[in-house]
């Protein structure tokens, strides 16, 4: 695994989503650095990490995190996912519960609760889940392609559509464009049926610890078509929801400064 690190202090993990890498959290690592140590992986098949082709279901990425936060000494942390990455801190956080003293969750709604309530209109929405599931075939299609590809998303994920910067950009598309990365990121999706097993097996196993929920209030999948915090509140014990105006799916990345605010208050107090 390839892990970026910055700062000292007590830990915190940043989990990065899709489709982007640990470049996602260059706006905020600088900030939290100032106060705790900063743990920032490329998630298993994405960026430098290693791209196998078995172990993307979230309960094999949570194992990979485990491993990484026990090389480092540590024995208790506190989680930050985006997106894909909350999946996988998620999951962390129920079969590691002993380990999170806090979980933020960018930006998420959890995969049980996406399949469960997808109707004609969700589909649409949410198009890229299933296409990306389809064994090769997306693989083939966007080989050579990948800068078009990304920013699609890139463009019509965020409420502005230039929020992210050319030379972040690049970088994704040089990260997308690496021997198996394709693979490894659609992998992950492919994982789906085996991470609506998991998340269905222990739906009424709330999370312990407190939890922060982010997003964007712009978000055609997330914000507009789901009630956020409601649906964090059947995950969790203790949660706190934040919606961005003027926000869509990347809000580290789009509004940085209220992201690090929120982050700095939810991680007051985290001594390790």
């Amino acid at each position: 695994m390839h892990v970026a690190e910055a700062g000292e202090g007590a830990p915190v993990v940043l989990l990065h989503g899709y489709p982007e890498t640990w470049h996602a959290w260059r706006k905020q690592w600088p900030d939290l650095a100032r106060d705790y140590h900063v743990i920032m992986p490329d998630l298993r098949g994405y960026g430098d990490t290693d791209k196998p082709d078995i172990g993307y279901d979230k309960r094999t990425m949570a194992e990979d995190i485990r491993q990484v936060a026990a090389l480092l000494g540590y024995e208790r942390i506190a989680l930050v996912g985006h997106d894909r990455g909350a999946r996988v801190a998620t999951r962390f956080a129920k079969d590691h519960r002993g380990m999170v003293n806090r979980l933020a969750v960018l930006d998420n709604i959890p995969t049980r609760v996406v399949f469960n309530a997808t109707d004609a209109k969700l589909a649409k929405l949410y198009w890229f889940f299933y296409f990306q599931q389809v064994p090769h075939l997306p693989e083939a299609l966007i080989q050579g392609r990948e800068e078009i590809f990304l920013r699609h998303f890139y463009s019509t994920w965020c409420y502005n559509p230039g929020a992210i910067e050319e030379a972040a950009v690049a970088e994704y598309v040089r990260a997308y464009s690496q021997p198996g990365a394709l693979r490894g990121a659609f992998n992950d999706y492919r994982a789906g049926p085996v991470d609506l097993k998991q998340d269905t097996e222990d739906e009424d196993n709330l999370i312990d610890c407190p939890v922060l929920a982010i997003w964007g209030s712009d978000f055609e999948l997330v914000g507009k078509a789901f009630d956020v915090l409601e649906v964090w509140k059947g995950l969790a014990r203790n949660v706190r929801g934040v919606a961005i105006p003027e926000c869509g799916h990347l809000p580290q990345e789009e509004q940085p400064e209220r992201v690090n605010q929120e982050l700095r208050e939810f991680l007051r107090g985290w001594g390790g």
